[in-house]
């Protein structure tokens, strides 16, 4: 069973309630629905290969150049461009447990991989650092996934400036970080002081609409043009641009989910700790890495049964068969996983 997507699970009989994908929890702005409905016929023509008006609203919404943007289809094109571009040989550095496509793109690109291993990267910080290799490139989710846990700007800026002095990127993936209820350590305005620097948004996360596939990057002005020329013609489709220029418009919607976000992890975390075999892992977003007694595959088999979808974090680099991720959803969708855990435990 893969985690997401229209699994064989779901038919007209049976729906399955999708734990396993970190989407916002208030799903999708009524916005974009009716942009989408409005500009359907659209679709009849060729989408605008260079999302023109989608990176005049990202230059707005990020304070950035539009020389230092581009957008892809979903944030997972622009890895793997990122690597076919940058990653050649080179030597390469990645925490673990980290989101596996990083390693994916990279191993097609021929890099020499080095792991870090830890839950918890900023209690590790200095012994991260000195791994950082020359003319290569780190990896860095923030927050990260599947633990949740996220990396001070503070922190974040000494990898950086030690990359650079050593002539190494650094990529820093912010996919989850617009749903971080407490604070804001993006670091994507240092584009424009660090040039070894890029940093990964999507917007598809943010705002809930993972199926039209659309993040965005920024970076150096010469990393973007080296972007721009790999880049697949027409990559983004009309009605994706057209959703996320409306998305951009409507930070209320972000604001509001970050409060469902902090009061139902609260909620999740109090009742999941209490019951015998099961450890949530603090998290700083949309998502609890769970530790178990369980099986993780055996779980998630027994949770189908109730039509509850977790993610089984076995294949993660760094965690084994004792470990499943949940997304935080709706009270009344926590309920349900909530009392189905509590039949197992």
């Amino acid at each position: 069973m893969i985690h997401g997507g229209r699994n064989p699970l779901k038919n007209s009989d049976s729906q399955i309630l999708d734990f396993s994908s970190n989407i916002n929890p208030l799903g999708i702005p009524d916005s974009v629905k009716k942009i989408l409905k409005k500009n359907i016929d659209n679709v009849a023509n060729y989408p605008d290969p260079y999302s023109s008006e989608l990176i005049s609203s990202l230059k707005k919404y990020t304070n950035l150049d539009q020389s230092n943007l581009l957008v892809g289809n979903g944030a997972i094109e622009i890895i793997y461009n990122f690597c076919f571009a940058f990653l050649s040989a080179k030597k390469t550095l990645i925490p673990i447990p980290i989101f596996q496509e990083y390693e994916t793109a990279a191993k097609l690109n021929n890099a020499k991989l080095s792991y870090f291993k830890t839950l918890n990267l900023s209690e590790n910080i200095d012994s991260f650092i000195l791994q950082i290799p020359k003319n290569g490139c780190v990896f860095i989710c923030n927050p990260n996934n599947p633990t949740g846990t996220l990396l001070t700007q503070k922190s974040l800026l000494k990898i950086i400036q030690r990359a650079q002095k050593l002539s190494s990127l650094v990529f820093v993936d912010e996919c989850f970080i617009e749903l971080v209820p407490e604070s804001d350590e993006s670091v994507i305005s240092y584009v424009k002081k660090y040039e070894n620097l890029f940093v990964l948004r999507s917007l598809t996360k943010s705002f809930g609409f993972p199926g039209l596939r659309i993040g965005y990057g920024a970076g150096s002005k010469q990393m973007i043009e080296i972007l721009l020329k790999i880049k697949i013609p027409w990559s983004v489709n009309s009605l994706a641009q057209d959703a996320a220029k409306i998305s951009l418009q409507n930070k209320s919607h972000l604001t509001k989910s970050k409060l469902v976000i902090k009061k139902e992890f609260n909620y999740l975390k109090n009742k999941i700790n209490k019951l015998d075999g099961f450890e949530c892992h603090d998290s700083s977003t949309n998502f609890i890495l769970i530790k178990t007694n369980y099986n993780s595959t055996q779980l998630q088999k027994k949770l189908l049964e109730n039509k509850i979808l977790i993610r089984d974090c076995k294949n993660f680099r760094g965690l084994n068969n004792h470990y499943f991720r949940i997304a935080v959803k709706s009270h009344k969708d926590n309920l349900k996983l909530v009392k189905a855990l509590e039949s197992i435990a």
